[in-house]
């Protein structure tokens, strides 16, 4: 069987640039040559398209109420990266009952020999529905920034995974900091509590600079590795994207979209 690459990332809190994270970390890893597809896990307040300036025609929530095939949602984002959109505003997108969760177990199975790393941006804080997204992936991706609630939020996160899901592993990006210098720092004052007071083994995936030209992207509805390929933050989103794309992928079932689906499944 194909064996998938499966990344969850998210954070404490709103305000990080956790989604901006996903995007242009999925189209730097498309341009590596992987078949990239990225879920808008953010079920209630849906933004991917938006900040990609694509139109959907239909949403997952099509597909969960089996309205539409998820090969009919499914959008070609930059470098070839594909993208399923979620409804936004919809509040009963972010309470799927287990019926509605298996039937998007049963779509994503049928691509998966399709794509090569699934990227799922979640929702930020520690919802049930979070979590089910966070326990299922291959490797977990928290994203903060050097601001006392952005970490203080981040910690709650690693902490609830820790000790009510016992996730062993979760990797870092730090964001919106002014050198790889601050970024490091950011990351040993959270391992350092992490240490202290969790089993848990926090590791260090990269940082992303504090750069104006993902504002002036985000206002053009574009990725700033599309418009700003030159820039510090695309720069950065390249060199995260090979870390990524070094990390092993397990050679147990876990490697593979059906049991992630399934893990999805169960813990719903």
């Amino acid at each position: 069987m194909h064996a998938v690459q499966v990344v969850a990332i998210s954070g404490g809190k709103g305000g990080i640039g956790k989604t901006n994270v996903s995007v242009n970390l999925g189209i730097a890893m498309a341009r590596l040559g992987r078949r990239v597809t990225l879920l808008d896990a953010d079920l209630g307040l849906a933004n991917i398209d938006v900040l990609l300036g694509l139109k959907p025609q239909a949403t997952l929530k099509d597909v969960i109420d089996g309205n539409a095939e998820l090969s009919e949602v499914l959008m070609t984002g930059p470098g070839g990266m594909r993208v399923v959109p979620a409804a936004s505003g919809i509040q009963e997108m972010a309470n799927l009952t287990v019926q509605q969760t298996a039937a998007i177990v049963q779509a994503f199975d049928a691509l998966s020999q399709q794509m090569d790393v699934l990227l799922i941006d979640t929702a930020a804080g520690i919802s049930t529905d979070v979590m089910q997204f966070l326990c299922a992936a291959q490797e977990i991706i928290v994203v903060t920034c050097d601001e006392p609630t952005a970490i203080t939020d981040a910690y709650a996160l690693i902490k609830v995974l820790v000790q009510n899901y016992q996730i062993k592993r979760v990797r870092l990006v730090a964001n919106m900091v002014r050198g790889e210098a601050e970024g490091h720092r950011l990351y040993e004052k959270l391992e350092s509590v992490c240490n202290r007071f969790l089993d848990v083994s926090l590791l260090y995936a990269g940082a992303i600079p504090f750069d104006e030209s993902v504002r002036k992207a985000v206002q053009k509805q574009q990725p700033v590795s599309v418009l700003y390929e030159s820039s510090p933050a695309a720069r950065a989103f390249h060199r995260l994207a090979t870390t990524v794309d070094s990390w092993p992928i397990p050679a147990t079932p876990s490697g593979h979209v059906q049991f992630f689906m399934n893990q999805l499944l169960q813990s719903a």
